[in-house]
C-alpha cells in the first residue's frame, strides 16, 4: 500500500548562498495493508522528514513515492489533494484548523469532505470525541481554545474519522495520559483490522512495541551513513 524506493531528498539553503544540504539518500520500505511500521532512529535523522515526503508536504529529489497506485513523488497537487481526501491519512503532532470552527465539524470534516451525510459524519465525530474523553460541552467550541493535550485527542479523532486505507503516525501517544493513550492505541489496531497500512514515529517503546509489526531505521538512508 506504501512503497518508498531509493528516495533522496536534499535542502537549498537560499539565504547562504544556496548551500545544499543533503539529508536522505535511498531510502526504502514497503508497508502492507494491516501492518504497522515504525520509523526509529536518532532526533534529525530524517523520520519526520520521509513521512512529509510521503505525505507530499516536501518535494522528493529523486526516487519513487507509491500510495495505492499514486507516485507522490510525481504527482500534480490536485492528485495529492484527491489522495489525501481517500485514501492517506496523516496525523501528525499539531492541531491545525480554520479558526470558530466548531470542534464537532472539525472531526467530522474529513467525512464531510467525502460527500457523507452531515448527521452521520457528526455522530461519527461524537463518537470518538468521547472515546477521546472530549467533553461534550467542548463540541461546540473551536478547538484553538483548548490545551494542548485536548487539541492532540481533536487531532487524533479527525486523523480516525476516514477509515483511510494508510496512515501516517507521528507520535500519536505522546504526552497522554494512560486511558487516552490506551483508546489510541486500540483505534491503532482497529485499522490495522481492517486493513490499514499504518507507517509511525513512536518514542513511546511500550506502544511501538505493541501496534508496530516491523522497525526501520532511517539512520540508514542518512547520506553519511550510505555507502
Amino acid at each position: 500500500m506504501i512503497t518508498v524506493e531509493n528516495l533522496c531528498k536534499s535542502f537549498t539553503l537560499h539565504n547562504q548562498g544556496g548551500t545544499v544540504i543533503p539529508v536522505m539518500e535511498g531510502a526504502a520500505l514497503h508497508v502492507a495493508p494491516g501492518e504497522c511500521l515504525g520509523l526509529v532512529g536518532a532526533s534529525g535523522a530524517g523520520k519526520s522528514t520521509l513521512m512529509r515526503m510521503i505525505y507530499g508536504n516536501y518535494l522528493a529529489g529523486s526516487g519513487r513515492i507509491i500510495v495505492g497506485d499514486l507516485d507522490v513523488a510525481r504527482a500534480q497537487p490536485r492528485e495529492i489533494i484527491a489522495l489525501r481526501r481517500r485514501t492517506l491519512g496523516y496525523v501528525s503532532q499539531f492541531l491545525r484548523v480554520v479558526p470558530r470552527v466548531p470542534t464537532l465539524d472539525v472531526v467530522a470534516e474529513p467525512l464531510l469532505a467525502l460527500g457523507v451525510d452531515g448527521g452521520a459524519a457528526r455522530e461519527r465525530a461524537a463518537g470518538l470525541l468521547s472515546r477521546l474523553n472530549i467533553p461534550e460541552r467542548l463540541w461546540a467550541l473551536s478547538p484553538t481554545t483548548f490545551s494542548g493535550g485536548e487539541q492532540q485527542r481533536v487531532n487524533i479523532a479527525r486523523g480516525f474519522a476516514h477509515d483511510y486505507p494508510a496512515l501516517l503516525l507521528d507520535e500519536p501517544t505522546a504526552s497522554l495520559d494512560a486511558a487516552n493513550r490506551e483508546t489510541v492505541l486500540r483505534l491503532i489496531e482497529e485499522a490495522k483490522g481492517r486493513g490499514a497500512a499504518i507507517l509511525g514515529i513512536f518514542h513511546d517503546e511500550g506502544a511501538r512495541g505493541r501496534v508496530c509489526d516491523r522497525l526501520v531505521d532511517v539512520t540508514g538512508f542518512t547520506p553519511a551513513r550510505v555507502a
